[in-house]
């Protein structure tokens, strides 16, 4: 703590001896508005497209100045260059480590203590309330007057989305996620008020997600409508042919879907599962999209047998039996669904298909080693063999393990800096110490794992 008290006296001499204000005039910043205010409401200004582009601008503005100088990333001192020096500071934490606050009167800004670059802030008061909002209408208005008036329009679109986002950004760092999710939204608004502009559909993603997650923190109705809000973001952003890159968008789709399962149980539970098949077909790998199907049909009466998976998966392959992912996604099912061999041998298919990959290699491994495990829970549990019976038994589940040794081997060969291999390779070997050659690979492998 000693360490941390002399940073901040040191970072507190290059603050305080200048004026202790944020460079927002408060009063001036309003007067503008005001202005944009009354001038869209004149009789002859009002009916020019220009003046609501004006207005535009200078509400987006207004958004703008509270954290203009703001960035993650960027040094305390260039910050307290443009915008003036704190009106308090203190030791405090961003996500659970030390940090310095440095308070302005729109703004707390947290400070890594070690290197003096901003981590993240949290705004704590606007120049004026629906400011953004209030942007996007006028930019809406300036286009339904004056088509010829996009490239203005869209240069402060731009202007204002990426201000959200950025904005949205530092919200969820702070863990505020539904305010974050309602700064992406309005990114994303922000670039579909004329043609030229390119929607950002990561916004939308964004904004749906963090929608999803705020509403898992909820109960009843507030919970409802939350998860009716991502429900309403996700598929906006499917219905304009949008997906994430690895289709975790269905994934949290499923989430909004069966969070609402209180008020129509079958209707949203069906939605629920709906999402999650279409979003299998297209992502077979997604493991996210995997343990949702096999949470929901074994968690919910009714909904389906996972044997459905497979026979969905099976089907796929007959039309194209040399899909990696299809074959890596049947034995992901075939884990969840503990059936080892079959699992082993979906692996093994991708290691045909693609020789030199790590984790086709690694899991065919890792499942022989489930198969094993599984059979030494049930020989324990066994209590009626001899003692000869058992240690055949035994000796044939250390066969088991043994089989899984050469595919481990390639996958560090593969990736030999991947610790959960080496640490596999490292106890294996120590079981099987007793089998010929399989001392020498322990010393091997558990210097590695040592080192």
């Amino acid at each position: 703590m000693k360490k941390l008290f002399f940073l901040v006296a040191a970072m507190f001499v290059l603050a305080l001896p200048a004026a202790n204000a944020q460079k927002v005039n408060t009063a001036k910043e309003l007067a503008k508005l005001e202005k944009a205010d009354a001038d869209v409401l004149d009789a002859k200004k009002g009916v020019k497209a220009s003046t609501w582009v004006a207005r535009a601008n200078t509400y987006t503005n207004a958004y703008i100045l509270p954290t203009k100088e703001l960035g993650q990333g960027i040094p305390i001192q260039v910050v307290q260059m443009n915008a003036g020096n704190p009106l308090n500071g203190f030791e405090g934490e961003f996500q659970g480590m030390p940090s310095i606050v440095y308070q302005y009167e729109y703004v707390d800004v947290y400070i890594d203590p070690t290197t003096g670059f901003i981590q993240g802030w949290e705004q704590k008061l606007a120049i004026k309330e629906n400011i953004a909002e209030t942007a996007i209408e006028s930019m809406a208005k300036a286009y339904e007057m004056d088509p010829k008036q996009e490239s203005k329009i869209a240069s402060i679109a731009l202007t204002l989305s990426n201000a959200l986002a950025q904005q949205g950004d530092a919200l969820n760092s702070m863990g505020h996620t539904a305010e974050a999710a309602q700064a992406f939204l309005t990114a994303f608004q922000a670039l579909t008020v004329v043609p030229s502009t390119t929607p950002n559909f990561d916004y939308l993603y964004n904004a749906g997600m963090l929608m999803t997650m705020h509403a898992s923190t909820l109960e009843g109705d507030e919970a409802i409508a939350a998860f009716q809000a991502g429900e309403q973001i996700f598929n906006a952003a499917l219905a304009a042919g949008h997906e994430d890159a690895v289709g975790n968008i269905y994934y949290f789709l499923f989430h909004c879907y069966y969070g609402q399962k209180s008020v129509d149980r079958d209707a949203n539970l069906a939605k629920a599962k709906e999402a999650l098949l279409a979003g299998i077909k297209k992502f077979p790998k997604n493991s996210l999209i995997l343990d949702g199907l096999m949470n929901l049909y074994t968690a919910e009466e009714g909904v389906g047998d996972p044997a459905e998976l497979v026979a969905m998966i099976d089907s796929s392959l007959k039309d194209d039996a040399t899909n990696y992912d299809l074959w890596f996604g049947r034995g992901r099912v075939f884990y969840a669904l503990k059936n080892f061999d079959e699992g082993v041998k979906s692996f093994e298919k991708c290691v045909e298909l693609r020789p030199n990959d790590f984790e086709a290699n690694f899991y065919t491994g890792y499942l022989i080693i489930e198969k094993a495990n599984a059979a030494v829970e049930a020989l324990n549990a066994n209590s009626n063999l001899s003692y000869e019976e058992y240690e055949a038994e035994y000796a044939r589940i250390n066969d088991i393990y043994a089989e899984a040794i050469p595919w481990l081997e390639k996958a560090h060969e593969i990736n030999p800096s991947d610790r959960a291999t080496i640490e596999f390779l490292n106890n294996l070997c120590f079981r099987l110490r007793d089998m010929d050659g399989m001392m020498d690979k322990y010393n091997k492998y558990h210097e590695l794992f040592m080192n």
